[in-house]
């Protein structure tokens, strides 16, 4: 096991993958970044699409399918291929599993994100996805928006592990834990389901950088690249906090796991800022870190490990009262990050369908 990944586990954080492709499963890609301490995969529609646009991995697969079903949706041919390598994963990833007693070796599936905002329709796809992966170690991925709270809930309830998405304000991942702790109160929930709260990171500074670059004084020059950190050390807070509620103990008695919070989109955007940067940063109790595979290589070469998250909530705090001062209306941010990064996914999704498109077409000319 790498020695920087050991050492983050030993600070209560589990490192998993944000990537998945034919390639890396069939090679033995997978199997060998699980020997060096990686534990879970977490997938999107970008990911899959990038994977299937290139080469011809997936051809076999899309013959075998279009064989069994000429006439069929492409979605449907998609959940399949999606299915195919989520299962594969998983299966890779079950010693880590079973090992951890179910705390860790998940493979990620998402929901169509053209169903965000449909409950009844979220529902039957968890169902649909559980099913026919057909392994204990996967979660499906529901965004957390308005509408998907309920169904997020929901899910849990009937016992699927699910990965909470598209998180990007503390006050929405509050929402998350409310619903959580509901689901797992039930009496009819079963006590080994598990979940995660997937928190986007980069993207904030992304958004909130340039908005400071504007403002141009040295109180907002100062706080670039520090808010992304600061927002989920904040959620992080709500986290620490709610672990030592009476409500939450109360759950723990019937054998409800902790739903750790996921640093997504972690790999480091601004070329200015270390590529490290929101890994070093994240590093705490009760929390998954997923990255991109340059971001995981970058980690393990010169990544450094202390408990900044406990460090910087201080600090976190303070620059996000600075950048209220500064009049930069952060909930509208994070609204607007909530709305695009729906729309980014079902561009994904729709861009995959016809990449597909094509490739039936050429499979079977």
């Amino acid at each position: 096991m790498d020695a920087r990944l050991a050492a983050l586990s030993e600070h209560g954080q589990f490192l998993w993958l944000d990537y998945i492709d034919r390639e890396l499963l069939e090679t033995g890609g997978l199997e060998r970044l699980v020997a060096r301490g990686v534990t879970g995969v977490t997938t999107n529609p970008t990911i899959f699409h990038k994977a299937i646009s290139k080469g011809e991995r997936y051809d076999a697969s899309v013959r075998a399918w279009l064989a069994a079903h000429p006439n069929g949706d492409t979605e449907a041919l998609l959940e399949y291929l999606m299915v195919e390598d989520v299962r594969a994963a998983a299966d890779v990833l079950r010693t880590v599993h079973d090992r951890s007693a179910g705390e860790t070796g998940y493979v990620s599936i998402e929901v169509s994100p053209l169903l965000a905002h449909d409950e009844e329709a979220t529902m039957q796809a968890v169902g649909r996805l559980f099913s026919s992966v057909g392994r204990p170690n996967v979660m499906v991925k529901i965004p957390a928006t308005k509408a998907g709270l309920p169904a997020i809930e929901e899910a849990l309830t009937q016992g699927y592990n699910v990965n909470v998405t598209l998180l990007f304000a503390a006050s929405r991942y509050a929402d998350v834990l409310e619903a959580y702790r509901r689901a797992a109160s039930s009496p009819g929930t079963p006590s080994g389901v598990t979940s995660v709260a997937s928190f986007f990171v980069s993207r904030i500074d992304s958004r909130v950088d340039p908005v400071l670059a504007e403002i141009g004084t040295d109180a907002a020059l100062f706080l670039r690249g520090r808010i992304a950190i600061a927002c989920a050390t904040r959620a992080h807070g709500h986290l620490l906090a709610e672990l030592e509620s009476p409500a939450f103990e109360a759950v723990t008695e019937r054998g409800a796991r902790v739903q750790r919070l996921l640093w997504g989109s972690t790999g480091t955007k601004n070329p200015d800022y270390s590529d490290v940067k929101y890994v070093e940063g994240l590093i705490g109790p009760h929390t998954v870190n997923t990255v991109p595979p340059d971001t995981l290589e970058a980690f393990v070469d010169h990544g450094r490990v202390s408990a900044t998250l406990r460090d910087g909530a201080k600090r976190a705090e303070a620059d996000l009262a600075a950048l209220a001062e500064l009049g930069v209306d952060l909930d509208a941010v994070t609204d607007e990050l909530e709305t695009e990064g729906v729309a980014a996914f079902a561009e994904s999704w729709h861009e995959v369908l016809a990449t597909l498109d094509e490739k039936r077409s050429a499979v079977s000319g």
